[in-house]
């Protein structure tokens, strides 16, 4: 039996990747920072078949972070898939591009270190608690879900589709750093088997942008379930959205 766990996995983008992984016959975990949140998104699913279990994850929260791998390894031995999804806004429920907080010249530090904190600080603690785990797999796979607006490229460019947001000293540097940590653990772990990308859901309906987005969370997930059921001949270092390759 193969096992995923979905940080950040009692809503959102995260729920429906892990209905989407328990449907091609995974046991998922739930990972999700309030132990009553991630038990009522586990019971719904499993209500409809889904062979889906909570644990308790902060992912700012390091020990408890070691706690989680420990559980794992105690109850399945093993882990097949790490899908690192929880992440922050830093402004809120409000989407980046209304984030007039996180304007560079103005921006308190003490938001940019949060955002910090848990989109990329976070990423690194458990993806490092769980390798372990990961290696005893056949067939390991990492995916960070990150955000078109992490593509320099599209954000760099005054006359592109992304021209409209506003400049961000945290939200949007943090998904770049994930895509940059994300090449780094891939570079590593190449030898391994291990593919480790990096996924653009796309402007998904969740609370962190106030429901604006025009996607479903169902539709978001769906590349981060292709990258999280590559072959072994898939690729690793990337990043790619339901589109294809998104550009750095």
């Amino acid at each position: 039996m193969k096992i995923a766990l979905v940080t950040g996995a009692n809503k959102g983008i995260g729920r429906a990747a892990a209905e989407q992984l328990a449907a091609l016959g995974m046991t998922v975990l739930i990972g999700a920072r309030d132990p009553h949140r991630g038990e009522q998104a586990a019971a719904a699913l499993r209500e409809r078949g889904a062979d889906v279990h909570a644990l308790v994850l902060d992912v700012t929260d390091r020990a408890g972070v070691q706690a989680a791998a420990a559980r794992i390894e105690e109850r399945h031995g093993h882990l097949d898939v790490l899908v690192n999804n929880a992440g922050i806004t830093g402004s809120g429920q409000v989407s980046p591009q209304d984030a007039t907080d996180q304007i560079p010249s103005s921006v308190d530090l003490d938001l940019v270190r949060a955002v910090f904190e848990t989109n990329v600080l976070g990423v690194i603690a458990v993806t490092n608690a769980m390798l372990p785990l990961l290696r005893r797999s056949p067939a390991p796979r990492i995916v960070n879900v990150s955000s078109h607006a992490a593509s320099l490229t599209l954000t760099g460019n005054p006359d592109g589709p992304f021209s409209a947001l506003l400049p961000s000293a945290a939200y949007t540097p943090s998904k770049a750093a994930l895509s940059a940590l994300t090449v780094q653990y891939a570079n590593e772990l190449r030898k391994d088997g291990i593919l480790v990308n990096a996924a653009a859901p796309g402007f998904v309906d969740t609370d962190s942008n106030n429901h604006t987005g025009f996607l479903t969370p169902a539709q978001g997930a769906a590349v981060v379930v292709c990258l999280a059921t590559l072959g072994e001949d898939g690729p690793t270092g990337g990043f790619f959205s339901a589109d294809g390759p998104v550009p750095w």
